[in-house]
């Protein structure tokens, strides 16, 4: 997505000039053995490129607080174990952790992030669902930075051919993929259904879509044996099982699955709102070709899981006060503008989804903000790692046919449950 880069020179001379607003006041060398000081942020791996260009604007006018970017592997596995590792060492390597949501109770538990002030940071104007993620226990322990909501992404102009809207619901969906699809050569859904975290999220999906859930209690009782789980399992087993959704969808991760549908090899596509800016680009195969719509579900919009980023402060940082004027500087209203504009990144400012200038540029925006208002968490639990594999290792034998779907659910809740006596 360097396609960017090109306005991006403009757009960050505008950026310095905010960032003087933004940080007005603030020193400019800082005392020796402070709670100010050089930062390191560190993030999984930059898709976008944007970051740097924006930690630019910083660093340019705090100089004694200069903050250096470390990007960890593109995967959030991955990404999250080289965090823990370095977080249980007590190395102090990283000041600022960009985190996934769904992280934040079980480093918080661990003692691994600092509380945070809530007051320092404008929270009523976040879109509401984002501020829970970053709390625990009645604490504020993080700072949403960017949120997501997963999306349908379509063939606009194949069902325009065939004169039918973007589906609403399973059965339509199953419907069009079936049917529609191989009549242009195409494989019909996708999703992320490799093993990892992505899994985790399109099986929570379909288990919220058909009215179910997982945990509660954040993570004391177990509920996700119910009629609704089998019944939002069972839709993407019998997509495998029947071939419109392919085989091959069960080796994909975001990129690969975003890929598959640039190069115009699917009807359907789920992923996060940055496989719309990439596939809508100039020079895409399907430049001009797709629409978004809201997930579909057994009767109606389906319910997206709340994905996004938090940052917070390593409660092994040197300078944990220059990390939060850094979060702080983050989450203001002009940088969270280039959050989206320069990254393809959802902000977590509510405001800019009612902006006429970005709608235009970004017309996914109107349909995402309502995802992301009606959006449910994952499995909130301290032991979210051990939550997630679980999830990830039954829904995939259930996916390949290894375990019914009532099975699969019946399996899940004696290792949530077995989890949750630990």
């Amino acid at each position: 997505m360097r396609w960017i880069h090109a306005a991006g020179r403009g757009l960050l001379v505008l950026l310095v000039v905010l960032t003087g607003h933004v940080a007005a006041g603030a020193r400019a060398d800082v005392e020796p053995g402070s709670a100010r000081g050089p930062l390191t942020l560190a993030t999984a791996g930059d898709l976008t490129g944007y970051l740097g260009p924006l930690l630019e604007g910083w660093n340019r006018t705090h100089p004694g607080e200069r903050v250096t970017l470390v990007e960890l592997p593109d995967s959030a596995d991955e990404t999250r174990a080289q965090m823990v590792t370095d977080l249980r060492g007590g190395r102090g390597r990283f000041d600022v952790l960009n985190i996934d949501v769904d992280w934040t109770p079980e480093f918080a538990a661990a003692g691994w992030i600092r509380p945070l002030e809530r007051g320092r940071f404008p929270l009523d104007s976040f879109l509401p669902p984002v501020v829970g993620t970053a709390t625990y226990d009645g604490r504020l322990y993080a700072v949403p930075y960017v949120t997501n909501a997963g999306l349908l992404l379509y063939r606009k102009d194949v069902l325009d051919r065939e004169g039918l809207p973007p589906p609403r619901t399973w059965a339509e969906l199953e419907r069009d993929a079936r049917t529609v699809a191989p009549k242009y050569g195409l494989d019909g859904y996708a999703g992320q259904f490799l093993p990892y975290e992505g899994l985790t999220v399109n099986a929570a999906e379909a288990v919220y879509s058909a009215g179910g859930t997982i945990l509660g209690d954040e993570g004391a009782r177990v509920t996700v044996d119910s009629a609704a789980a089998r019944e939002g399992i069972g839709f993407l087993v019998r997509g495998v099982r029947e071939g419109w959704i392919p085989r091959e969808a069960l080796t994909y991760k975001e990129e690969e699955s975003k890929q598959a549908f640039q190069d115009g090899r699917l009807l359907f596509l789920r992923n996060w709102p940055y496989a719309y800016a990439v596939a809508s680009a100039p020079g895409s195969p399907v430049a001009g070709k797709i629409g978004v719509a809201a997930l579909p579900g057994p009767d109606g919009p389906g319910t997206s899981v709340l994905g996004g980023s938090n940052l917070a402060v390593s409660s092994h940082s040197r300078h944990p006060e220059s990390a939060a004027r850094l979060i702080a500087y983050l989450t203001s209203e002009p940088v969270q503008r280039q959050v989206l504009t320069r990254g393809a990144l959802p902000p977590v400012r509510a405001a800019l989804y009612d902006d006429p200038e970005l709608i235009r540029r970004f017309p996914y925006l109107p349909t995402l903000r309502a995802s992301v208002l009606t959006a449910a968490p994952r499995p909130k639990s301290p032991r979210y790692d051990q939550v997630s594999l679980a999830v990830q290792a039954v829904v995939h034998d259930a996916l390949t046919g290894h375990e019914t779907p009532a099975t699969a659910v019946r399996r899940l809740a004696d290792e949530l449950a077995a989890l949750s006596r630990r």
